[in-house]
């Protein structure tokens, strides 16, 4: 199926519109995963960050993930 044919046959359940209908407007493949990478990087590296400078912070998110789980055990 082509990207035409695959664009025109969802033209109808698009309600917000697509940027790849658009003249001048090129979709471009791919971005969307390079800009989630970007943010995943971004945060796991401020996540780490923040544990090294406050190591007491990855103590208390342990703690409440295992309240929070032995809250759910009969």
């Amino acid at each position: 199926m082509t990207h035409r044919a695959r664009h025109k046959e969802c033209e109808d359940e698009d309600f917000l519109g697509s940027s790849a209908g658009v003249p001048g407007r090129d979709a471009i493949p791919g971005r969307g995963e390079f800009l989630e990478f970007l943010g995943l990087t971004l945060s796991a590296g401020a996540f780490v960050l923040f544990v090294v400078v406050r190591p007491e912070v990855s103590e208390t998110l342990v703690h409440a993930l295992a309240a929070r789980t032995a809250a759910f055990v009969p």
